[in-house]
Protein backbone atom coordinates (compact mmCIF):
# COMPACT_ATOMS: atom_id res chain seq x y z
CA UNK A 1 0.00 0.00 0.00
CA UNK A 2 1.50 3.31 -1.09
CA UNK A 3 2.33 6.11 1.31
CA UNK A 4 1.20 9.71 0.72
CA UNK A 5 4.77 10.69 -0.21
CA UNK A 6 5.03 7.81 -2.70
CA UNK A 7 1.70 8.75 -4.24
CA UNK A 8 2.81 12.35 -4.62
CA UNK A 9 6.11 11.35 -6.23
CA UNK A 10 4.46 8.90 -8.62
CA UNK A 11 1.60 11.14 -9.74
CA UNK A 12 2.94 14.71 -9.67
CA UNK A 13 3.37 16.75 -12.84
CA UNK A 14 6.74 18.09 -13.97
CA UNK A 15 6.97 21.00 -14.50
CA UNK A 16 4.19 22.43 -12.38
CA UNK A 17 3.12 25.74 -10.87
CA UNK A 18 4.46 26.58 -7.41
CA UNK A 19 0.98 26.62 -5.82
CA UNK A 20 0.28 23.17 -7.21
CA UNK A 21 3.66 21.71 -6.36
CA UNK A 22 3.89 22.77 -2.73
CA UNK A 23 0.24 23.13 -1.64
CA UNK A 24 -2.47 21.54 -3.74
CA UNK A 25 -0.80 18.38 -5.00
CA UNK A 26 0.52 17.34 -1.58
CA UNK A 27 -3.02 17.80 -0.21
CA UNK A 28 -4.42 15.96 -3.22
CA UNK A 29 -2.02 13.08 -2.51
CA UNK A 30 -3.73 12.68 0.86
CA UNK A 31 -7.11 12.49 -0.91
CA UNK A 32 -5.74 9.96 -3.40
CA UNK A 33 -4.40 7.89 -0.50
CA UNK A 34 -7.90 7.77 1.00
CA UNK A 35 -9.41 6.78 -2.36
CA UNK A 36 -6.67 4.39 -3.47
CA UNK A 37 -8.50 1.16 -2.56
CA UNK A 38 -12.06 2.35 -3.11
CA UNK A 39 -14.30 1.95 -6.15
CA UNK A 40 -14.46 5.73 -6.65
CA UNK A 41 -13.33 6.69 -10.14
CA UNK A 42 -11.28 9.71 -11.24
CA UNK A 43 -14.26 10.97 -13.24
CA UNK A 44 -16.39 10.88 -10.08
CA UNK A 45 -13.73 12.96 -8.32
CA UNK A 46 -13.87 15.44 -11.22
CA UNK A 47 -17.63 15.77 -10.80
CA UNK A 48 -17.27 16.08 -7.03
CA UNK A 49 -14.81 18.93 -7.55
CA UNK A 50 -17.40 20.65 -9.72
CA UNK A 51 -20.05 20.21 -7.00
CA UNK A 52 -17.78 21.75 -4.35
CA UNK A 53 -17.06 24.66 -6.72
CA UNK A 54 -20.83 25.21 -7.04
CA UNK A 55 -21.04 25.54 -3.24
CA UNK A 56 -18.21 28.08 -3.30
CA UNK A 57 -20.03 30.07 -5.98
CA UNK A 58 -23.20 30.20 -3.91
CA UNK A 59 -21.22 31.35 -0.88
CA UNK A 60 -19.55 34.10 -2.90
CA UNK A 61 -22.89 35.53 -3.93
CA UNK A 62 -24.89 34.97 -0.75
CA UNK A 63 -22.49 35.53 2.18
CA UNK A 64 -21.33 39.17 2.40
CA UNK A 65 -18.41 40.44 4.44
CA UNK A 66 -14.84 39.39 4.97
CA UNK A 67 -15.44 35.97 6.48
CA UNK A 68 -17.96 35.05 3.83
CA UNK A 69 -15.33 35.82 1.20
CA UNK A 70 -12.63 33.85 3.00
CA UNK A 71 -14.86 30.81 3.48
CA UNK A 72 -16.05 30.88 -0.14
CA UNK A 73 -12.50 30.95 -1.47
CA UNK A 74 -11.38 28.21 0.94
CA UNK A 75 -14.19 26.01 -0.34
CA UNK A 76 -13.14 26.84 -3.88
CA UNK A 77 -9.54 25.89 -3.12
CA UNK A 78 -10.84 22.59 -1.71
CA UNK A 79 -12.53 22.08 -5.06
CA UNK A 80 -9.20 22.70 -6.77
CA UNK A 81 -7.48 20.13 -4.54
CA UNK A 82 -10.04 17.59 -5.75
CA UNK A 83 -9.38 18.79 -9.28
CA UNK A 84 -5.72 17.88 -8.79
CA UNK A 85 -6.65 14.56 -7.18
CA UNK A 86 -8.66 13.24 -10.12
CA UNK A 87 -5.71 13.14 -12.51
CA UNK A 88 -3.36 11.90 -9.80
CA UNK A 89 -5.74 9.04 -9.01
CA UNK A 90 -5.96 8.17 -12.71
CA UNK A 91 -2.18 8.14 -13.07
CA UNK A 92 -1.76 6.05 -9.92
CA UNK A 93 -4.16 3.43 -11.26
CA UNK A 94 -2.76 3.63 -14.77
CA UNK A 95 -6.14 4.50 -16.28
CA UNK A 96 -5.57 8.05 -17.48
CA UNK A 97 -7.62 8.62 -20.64
CA UNK A 98 -8.32 11.29 -23.20
CA UNK A 99 -12.00 11.23 -22.27
CA UNK A 100 -11.18 11.87 -18.63
CA UNK A 101 -8.83 14.70 -19.59
CA UNK A 102 -11.54 16.30 -21.73
CA UNK A 103 -14.09 15.99 -18.92
CA UNK A 104 -11.64 17.63 -16.53
CA UNK A 105 -10.98 20.43 -19.02
CA UNK A 106 -14.73 20.98 -19.51
CA UNK A 107 -15.40 21.19 -15.76
CA UNK A 108 -12.44 23.56 -15.28
CA UNK A 109 -13.77 25.98 -17.87
CA UNK A 110 -17.31 25.91 -16.48
CA UNK A 111 -15.88 26.62 -13.02
CA UNK A 112 -13.93 29.56 -14.44
CA UNK A 113 -17.19 30.98 -15.81
CA UNK A 114 -18.91 30.43 -12.48
CA UNK A 115 -16.26 32.06 -10.31
CA UNK A 116 -15.90 35.08 -12.58
CA UNK A 117 -19.65 35.62 -12.74
CA UNK A 118 -20.07 35.16 -8.99
CA UNK A 119 -17.29 37.63 -8.18
CA UNK A 120 -18.78 40.27 -10.48
CA UNK A 121 -22.16 39.86 -8.75
CA UNK A 122 -20.50 40.04 -5.32
CA UNK A 123 -18.69 43.24 -6.22
CA UNK A 124 -21.95 44.71 -7.49
CA UNK A 125 -23.81 43.76 -4.31
CA UNK A 126 -21.07 45.28 -2.17
CA UNK A 127 -20.87 48.61 -4.00
CA UNK A 128 -24.15 48.77 -5.93
CA UNK A 129 -22.09 49.76 -8.95
CA UNK A 130 -23.55 48.42 -12.23
CA UNK A 131 -20.11 48.65 -13.85
CA UNK A 132 -19.13 45.42 -12.10
CA UNK A 133 -21.98 43.57 -13.81
CA UNK A 134 -20.99 45.01 -17.20
CA UNK A 135 -17.37 44.03 -16.62
CA UNK A 136 -18.52 40.58 -15.55
CA UNK A 137 -20.49 40.09 -18.77
CA UNK A 138 -17.56 41.38 -20.83
CA UNK A 139 -15.23 39.06 -18.92
CA UNK A 140 -17.43 36.05 -19.62
CA UNK A 141 -17.49 36.95 -23.33
CA UNK A 142 -13.70 37.23 -23.63
CA UNK A 143 -13.17 34.10 -21.53
CA UNK A 144 -15.59 32.15 -23.73
CA UNK A 145 -13.93 33.55 -26.86
CA UNK A 146 -10.47 32.43 -25.78
CA UNK A 147 -11.71 28.96 -24.85
CA UNK A 148 -13.73 28.54 -28.04
CA UNK A 149 -10.87 29.58 -30.32
CA UNK A 150 -8.40 27.36 -28.44
CA UNK A 151 -10.75 24.39 -28.83
CA UNK A 152 -11.14 25.26 -32.51
CA UNK A 153 -7.36 25.44 -33.00
CA UNK A 154 -6.90 22.01 -31.45
CA UNK A 155 -9.34 20.25 -33.77
CA UNK A 156 -7.47 17.85 -36.08
CA UNK A 157 -9.08 19.49 -39.12
CA UNK A 158 -7.34 22.75 -38.14
CA UNK A 159 -4.20 21.63 -36.31
CA UNK A 160 -3.31 18.86 -38.76
CA UNK A 161 -1.10 15.96 -37.78
CA UNK A 162 0.74 16.38 -34.46
CA UNK A 163 4.45 17.14 -34.82
CA UNK A 164 6.96 14.40 -34.18
CA UNK A 165 8.47 14.43 -30.72
CA UNK A 166 12.00 15.86 -30.85
CA UNK A 167 14.82 13.52 -29.94
CA UNK A 168 17.69 14.34 -27.62
CA UNK A 169 18.05 17.30 -25.28
CA UNK A 170 15.76 20.31 -25.88
CA UNK A 171 17.59 23.29 -27.43
CA UNK A 172 18.63 26.07 -25.04
CA UNK A 173 16.55 29.25 -25.18
CA UNK A 174 18.03 32.52 -26.37
CA UNK A 175 18.09 35.65 -24.20
CA UNK A 176 15.20 37.11 -26.23
CA UNK A 177 13.14 33.97 -25.71
CA UNK A 178 13.82 34.14 -21.99
CA UNK A 179 12.79 37.81 -21.83
CA UNK A 180 9.59 37.05 -23.74
CA UNK A 181 8.98 34.18 -21.35
CA UNK A 182 8.74 36.55 -18.36
CA UNK A 183 5.45 38.26 -19.32
CA UNK A 184 4.16 34.94 -20.65
CA UNK A 185 4.87 33.36 -17.27
CA UNK A 186 3.04 36.19 -15.50
CA UNK A 187 0.08 35.78 -17.86
CA UNK A 188 0.04 32.02 -17.20
CA UNK A 189 -0.01 32.70 -13.46
CA UNK A 190 -2.91 35.16 -13.81
CA UNK A 191 -4.90 32.65 -15.84
CA UNK A 192 -4.32 30.10 -13.09
CA UNK A 193 -6.34 32.03 -10.51
CA UNK A 194 -6.32 29.32 -7.77
CA UNK A 195 -2.67 30.30 -7.27
CA UNK A 196 -3.53 33.82 -6.10
CA UNK A 197 -7.27 34.23 -5.48
CA UNK A 198 -6.64 33.19 -1.86
CA UNK A 199 -4.40 36.24 -1.43
CA UNK A 200 -7.20 38.50 -2.68
CA UNK A 201 -9.56 36.86 -0.17
CA UNK A 202 -7.06 37.09 2.69
CA UNK A 203 -6.75 40.86 2.27
CA UNK A 204 -10.47 41.26 1.67
CA UNK A 205 -10.03 42.58 -1.89
CA UNK A 206 -11.52 40.12 -4.34
CA UNK A 207 -11.10 42.79 -7.02
CA UNK A 208 -7.39 41.95 -6.87
CA UNK A 209 -8.39 38.74 -8.64
CA UNK A 210 -11.12 40.30 -10.78
CA UNK A 211 -9.24 42.98 -12.71
CA UNK A 212 -6.04 41.04 -13.54
CA UNK A 213 -8.07 38.02 -14.61
CA UNK A 214 -10.25 40.17 -16.86
CA UNK A 215 -7.21 41.83 -18.40
CA UNK A 216 -5.24 38.68 -19.19
CA UNK A 217 -8.29 36.99 -20.71
CA UNK A 218 -9.08 40.09 -22.79
CA UNK A 219 -5.52 40.02 -24.15
CA UNK A 220 -5.76 36.30 -24.88
CA UNK A 221 -9.12 36.76 -26.63
CA UNK A 222 -7.63 39.55 -28.76
CA UNK A 223 -4.69 37.29 -29.65
CA UNK A 224 -7.11 34.48 -30.55
CA UNK A 225 -9.24 36.69 -32.80
CA UNK A 226 -6.09 38.04 -34.45
CA UNK A 227 -5.05 34.46 -35.20
CA UNK A 228 -8.44 33.82 -36.82
CA UNK A 229 -8.04 36.86 -39.06
CA UNK A 230 -4.51 35.89 -40.06
CA UNK A 231 -5.53 32.30 -40.76
CA UNK A 232 -8.87 32.82 -42.48
CA UNK A 233 -9.24 36.52 -43.29
CA UNK A 234 -6.53 36.90 -45.88
CA UNK A 235 -7.35 37.42 -49.56
CA UNK A 236 -6.64 34.36 -51.72
CA UNK A 237 -3.47 34.40 -53.76
CA UNK A 238 -4.01 34.99 -57.44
Amino acid sequence: MSSVVEIYQRTKKVPDLVWNRFVCRPLAAVVVKLLERTAITPNQVTLAAFGVACVATVLLVSWPGYWGLVLAVLVYEASYVLDCADGMLARLRGIASKQGHLLDFLMDEIKAFMILGAVSVRLYLEGKEPLFLLLGVAGLVVLATGIAVTTFQRRPEIAGDPPLAPSGEPPSRSLLQRLIGIPMGIAKLLVHYPSYIWIAAAVGRIDFYFYPYLLVNALYAAKSVAWLWLRFGRFPKE
